[in-house]
């Protein structure tokens, strides 16, 4: 599979290549990356044929889009397609009075969440502004979950979300501003209640379709491949283990990863070291194989990481490995897989 094969996006016009370039990382998530490291990542991911990047107005208060634009706006505009998202308003504030974890050395914006249609309206032109690029072409409504809210406030949310922001995106897709609109968050569940009650394009969805997870084949996938709507996923590495492998102090959803899970990636890499397959190149290539996701924006932080991305994507896996982890029960038997 090449990171650079152009895929149909759902029921839209677009097509983004396999591998997209997901830009949180360059909000200096975490720790700082500096402005030419950025700016060369970027750049580099365009030069290797991808087209499709995807920021936010939260990774690091606005930096990660500034960056993104200072990289694409000199660019033919119709050779990338952009992601961004809605439900934050920044606002210039004192950096003293700003707590910006988990960002480093963001810019001086304090984020307001803002599901309102008019908020919205307002983080599509500031979205804009600080890309310094014409358009951008999918937007996400952000963050309207239950792992940013809480149980309770996400209802509220949610309800406003629906009420506010996406009659805004509706107007801004019906006058050809946008060409797709969408949800992205964190839970397959939140995008499944917002696909039965609003007319979405897309979703990005973080971490909860991978190797490890594939509960979303019960209900959400399955109305996303009747509806026509586009799955990006990000987050395939479950946030490092399927990076990284059971390592001591490897990483599962943003915590250290339990027993269970240790237990389960370590019979994955048995299973990769019989079949000479990189277990990272399994991650990325495995959430590919579902009919309605046409690409997939592992995060970056060095250019050897990006090259590494590259290069996993385009790792041959021979189809009976697929077959193998079915067989150990350590991948359902009714997600598609390679080949």
């Amino acid at each position: 599979m090449k990171p650079n094969q152009k895929n149909k996006f759902g029921r839209t016009d677009l097509e983004v290549t396999a591998m997209g370039y997901g830009a949180a990382p360059i909000g200096n998530f975490l720790r700082p990356i500096d402005e030419e490291t950025s700016w060369a990542m970027v750049n580099r991911a365009y030069q290797a044929g991808l087209n499709y990047f995807d920021t936010a107005p939260m990774y690091g208060h606005g930096l990660s889009e500034a960056r993104v634009g200072n990289a694409l706006r000199w660019l033919e505009r119709d050779s990338f397609i952009v992601s961004s998202k809605v439900g934050r308003i920044l606002k210039p504030k004192a950096r003293s009075e700003i707590d910006f974890t988990p960002w480093v050395n963001a810019l001086p914006f304090e984020v307001i969440f803002d599901y309102s249609y008019d908020g919205v309206m307002r983080s599509y032109e500031d979205s804009i502004q600080r890309m310094g690029i014409e358009r951008y072409d999918i937007a996400f409504i952000h963050d309207m979950d239950v792992f940013t809210h809480g149980p309770e406030m996400q209802k509220v949310h949610f309800e406003n979300a629906m009420k506010g922001a996406y009659k805004a995106l509706l107007r801004l897709r019906e006058e050809g501003v946008l060409k797709a609109i969408g949800v992205g968050v964190n839970e397959w569940e939140v995008c499944h209640d917002a696909l039965k009650q609003g007319d979405f394009d897309c979703f990005l969805l973080a971490g909860r379709y991978t190797l490890l997870e594939q509960d979303s084949l019960n209900e959400f996938l399955p109305l996303c491949e009747q509806r026509g709507a586009a799955v990006v996923i990000g987050g395939g590495y479950n946030s490092g283990i399927l990076a990284t492998g059971a390592v001591e102090g490897a990483k599962y959803n943003y915590a250290p990863a339990g027993a269970d899970v240790m237990a389960k990636v370590k019979k994955m890499q048995e299973i990769c070291r019989e079949y000479n397959v990189t277990l990272a190149a399994a991650a990325l290539q495995f959430v590919l194989a579902h009919p309605a996701v046409p690409s997939i924006i592992p995060g970056t932080r060095s250019m050897d990481q990006l090259e590494n991305n590259l290069s996993l994507i385009n790792e041959d896996i021979p189809v009976d490995f697929w077959t193998t982890l079915k067989k150990q029960s350590l991948l359902r038997e009714d997600a598609p897989t390679p080949g």
